[in-house]
C-alpha cells in the first residue's frame, strides 16, 4: 500500500512541475528528464546555470537551495514567505504554484 502512494506522490509531483514549467514558457517534458531539469528550474527561477555545481556542495546546497526558491517564488509574483515555503515544504507549495493562479512575471537567466 505504501508503494501506491508513493508512486502516485511522484506522478502529482511530476505533474506539477510540468506544469509549472510550461507556465514559465519551458518544455513540460524537461520536468522528467534527470539534471536537465534542474538546469531549467533555475533558468525559470533566474539563477545562473553553474549554481548546479553548488547545489552537490554540502551544506552550500540549502543557502543555494533557498536563494532558487526565493527567486521562483519571485519570478511568479509571490513574495519572500512563499520562497520560505518552497524551500520548506516544496511539494505542498508547487502544487501551489502549479494549480493556482500565479503567471510567470520574471525574466530567465
Amino acid at each position: 500500500m505504501g508503494t501506491i502512494i508513493l508512486l502516485a506522490v511522484i506522478v502529482l509531483m511530476v505533474v506539477a512541475m510540468w506544469k509549472v514549467f510550461t507556465k514559465a514558457g519551458e518544455p513540460g517534458w524537461a520536468a522528467i528528464v534527470p539534471i536537465y531539469n534542474i538546469i531549467v528550474f533555475l533558468r525559470i527561477s533566474g539563477k545562473p546555470v553553474w549554481w548546479i555545481i553548488l547545489l552537490i556542495i554540502p551544506f552550500v546546497n540549502f543557502i543555494i537551495s533557498l536563494l532558487v526558491s526565493l527567486g521562483l517564488a519571485k519570478n511568479f509574483g509571490k513574495g519572500g514567505g512563499f520562497g520560505v515555503g518552497l524551500w520548506l515544504l516544496s511539494p505542498i507549495f508547487i502544487l501551489i504554484l502549479a494549480f493556482g493562479d500565479a503567471k510567470f512575471v520574471g525574466q530567465k537567466s
